[in-house]
């Protein structure tokens, strides 16, 4: 296991696509009629400009007309996508998307990109505990949990249903179909090769609050589409705070959902304290309409082993269409064998990452990121500004699992305030 120097911390920013030119209609029509590349036709200017690096396109489409027209068009995806010329980026969303901007990070280049805030709505605040996924060219950002003035009391949080998409190719949000049952803390997984995203459990719970909250069984699929929720068969029990992700076994897919919490029992009758599974529970998907019955898989671990699941991330396609399932628990990653039902355990982060620490742990391009916040020195040499010694720098430590090395890089952070991993939610896409 090797662990290279950290790079550089210098970061350049992505520039947003002008609205007005990636929503046109008539913009393929326009770049077709300009040369990309002159002496070369436009067909081939354009499929050199698609291998570009996606953070480099900003700054290329002050160019010249026509680049700022093909890098803001549909026909760029179209083609990055065909030729399989993605870059694999980090959404990170610092805490209420309609509040705050959440931004696209590129590790390769250590450039970012703010998005525009998700749409508000003035008597809802404090969005947490949603889920974001991304589906091709869009980013989904589903339920959560946030506090509603039109409600009482006004400290209780509740909820939600909505659903929101952010289309690349127009740089703008839409509104969708809310989920048929309000919820936040919630397994979820876009179905391979389907169009359709499935979420199961969740409940109420808040941030704010380390207990208490609702729980519900319900799970619902959505067809992208259509624009539409289904309801699906529940899961055997209440269960929150979960993580769920596809299995692909031969024809058959199977949903798990694996973690959480169910029930509560309280000490001295007073202080709520959660319940942990230690299991998982599987339905098998046995075509693209509808679901199938869920079965449960026995305990993970043994008692006294641990608690309660740690941070899951899953591989996808690592393992001739098996996922890799690993777990960060404290400073040690364990891959998950579905054959022995057990975790074993993988490595160990290199620099440590206490149990106490506010970090985050991703999957990027089949590598595992373990991100914290690194606070900006207060010698001489190492003096910023009086926001980034608040906001610090971002150091993350990034495994590979096929060739079981570490490295590791630091970047500023472009974010106002610090950041509080526990709460921040994550998400990789390709563009």
């Amino acid at each position: 296991m090797t662990h290279s120097p950290s790079s550089s911390s210098s970061s350049s920013t992505i520039s947003s696509p002008p609205p007005s030119l990636s929503s046109s209609p008539s913009l393929i029509e326009e770049t077709q009629t300009l040369t990309l590349i002159p002496g070369l036709p436009n067909d081939v200017g354009a499929l050199i400009l698609s291998f570009i690096t996606y953070s480099h396109h900003g700054r290329l489409k002050s160019i010249c007309r026509s680049w700022r027209l093909f890098l803001s068009s549909r026909a760029l995806i179209s083609l990055r996508h065909t030729h399989r010329n993605l870059s694999h980026l980090l959404c990170i969303f610092p805490q209420d998307p309609s509040v705050s901007s959440p931004y696209l990070f590129d590790p390769q280049n250590l450039a970012w990109c703010p998005l525009p805030p998700m749409p508000c709505n003035p008597n809802l605040y404090g969005l947490c505990n949603f889920t974001s996924i991304a589906v091709g060219p869009y980013l989904y950002v589903l339920g959560g949990s946030l506090f509603d003035t039109r409600s009482f009391p006004l400290d209780r949080p509740s909820p939600s249903s909505a659903a929101f998409r952010f289309d690349f190719y127009t740089w703008s949000w839409d509104r969708l179909a809310p989920m048929l049952s309000p919820r936040g803390s919630f397994a979820c997984a876009a179905v391979p090769k389907s169009g359709q995203i499935i979420v199961a459990g969740g409940g109420s719970r808040h941030t704010l609050f380390a207990a208490a909250g609702s729980r519900i069984s319900s799970v619902e699929r959505y067809d992208i589409e259509r624009d539409e929720w289904v309801s699906l068969d529940g899961l055997p029990s209440f269960r929150a705070g979960c993580v769920g992700f596809f299995v692909k076994d031969r024809e058959e897919s199977e949903f798990w959902v694996m973690g959480g919490y169910g029930e509560s029992r309280t000490i001295s009758g007073v202080f709520p304290v959660d319940e942990y599974y230690r299991d998982a529970v599987v339905m098998g998907l046995k075509n693209e309409n509808g679901g199938g019955k869920w079965r449960e898989v026995g305990d993970m671990w043994g008692t006294g082993e641990r608690t309660r699941l740690g941070k899951i991330v899953v591989v996808e396609d690592e393992d001739h269409g098996r996922p890799g399932v690993y777990m960060l628990d404290g400073t040690d990653i364990l891959r998950y064998d579905m054959a022995s039902n057990r975790w074993w355990e993988e490595s160990r982060v290199p620099k440590e990452v206490g149990r106490s620490s506010s970090f985050s742990f991703v999957v990027l391009d089949g590598e595992l990121h373990v991100i914290t916040l690194k606070k900006a020195g207060e010698s001489p040499d190492c003096r910023r500004s009086r926001q980034h010694k608040k906001t610090g720098r971002l150091y993350i430590q990034i495994y590979n699992p096929k060739r079981k090395t570490w490295r590791s890089l630091i970047t500023k952070s472009p974010f106002s305030n610090s950041l509080d991993f526990n709460t921040v939610v994550m998400c990789n896409i390709r563009l």
